[in-house]
């Protein structure tokens, strides 16, 4: 027991020191003059990013579901890191009509966007469908980052060089892609539903980094790594135990953001796209996402659901 005690407590200041380093590489890089736009930012790997990014001078847009929490965090953003440029959106991302709204209200105030954060997330144990009709992992998960990131695309480009980052999984290796069945009617999961709309986010990217080609315009998507976060904290009981139990291996939610951080700031990837990225580094993604037919069917069919193409 005194030898586990002992390896936590080398475990701990190393990760205290990997956090001052982390900290103190962002107090040298600057985002002053940028806006940044990050989805999923009350809580976990959004809201350690939108503080970083936050860190570096950016003017920072969170979106989140809450008011309370959405007013919390740009509370604690403010306060933490001495900069007054950070505000609010409010949406719910399973819901089609709130992205346009939440698109109209951010042009209405904003001329330009230079960095897209597309991380929230969510798991749900039984399938449900949204007010669109949608299933409701593929819809928040998937179809939000789909939908918002087009929608803005004009800002991006009039904005450029920008960037766009997707927050995928490690998971979405597991993912088969069913075109008859990609709602899940026939045998939904927890799980399933996760993988696939993870595995989505990563064709998307690939997808949206070829038809950006030569705009100046980025593309890349990442895998933060097992990251203790609020995700699945609301589902039931198997699931809530099986969280705790990861929770005890995974790693914090700032050390699960760096990795967004890296992509959305750093000078090291400027011009670099169409790439998944896993702890800072290039990595190769499942070798169903580089299908670039699949990508193209996905994208079609993601425009028809979106009402992006009738």
């Amino acid at each position: 027991m005194q030898r586990l005690h002992e390896l936590n407590r080398k475990s701990n200041t190393i990760k205290g020191s990997q956090t001052l380093i982390c900290r103190t590489m962002e107090a040298t890089m600057t985002l002053e003059g940028r806006v940044c736009m990050v989805t999923g930012a009350t809580s976990g790997i959004g809201r350690a990013t939108a503080e970083a990014l936050s860190r570096m001078g950016a003017a920072l847009v969170l979106v989140g579901r809450s008011r309370e929490k959405s007013e919390e965090t740009i509370m604690f953003i403010k306060e933490s890191t001495g900069n007054s440029k950070v505000e609010y959106l409010l949406a719910d991302l399973s819901s089609q009509k709130e992205i346009r709204s939440l698109v109209e209200k951010f042009k209405s105030n904003h001329s330009s966007l230079h960095v897209l954060v597309n991380n929230a997330g969510a798991t749900f144990s039984k399938r449900r469908e949204t007010v669109d009709g949608f299933e409701m992992t593929w819809a928040t998960n998937y179809l939000s980052c789909f939908l918002l990131t087009n929608l803005l695309l004009d800002l991006l480009k009039s904005s450029a060089p920008s960037r766009i980052v997707n927050v995928s999984s490690g998971l979405h290796r597991r993912a088969r892609l069913d075109f008859n069945d990609l709602q899940l009617k026939a045998g939904y999961s927890r799980d399933r539903a996760y993988d696939l709309s993870k595995l989505a986010m990563v064709l998307f990217t690939y997808e949206l980094a070829r038809r950006l080609e030569g705009s100046r315009v980025t593309a890349n998507a990442l895998g933060p790594g097992l990251v203790r976060t609020n995700l699945g904290k609301n589902e039931d009981l198997a699931t809530k135990l099986a969280k705790s139990f990861a929770d005890l291996f995974a790693a914090s939610a700032e050390e699960g953001a760096r990795t967004s951080v890296y992509l959305a700031s750093s000078p090291e990837v400027e011009g670099v796209t169409g790439m998944y990225f896993l702890k800072g580094r290039e990595a190769r993604s499942s070798d169903l996402s580089y299908n670039s037919e699949f990508a193209k069917r996905l994208w079609e069919i993601s425009e028809a659901q979106t009402g992006l193409k009738r």
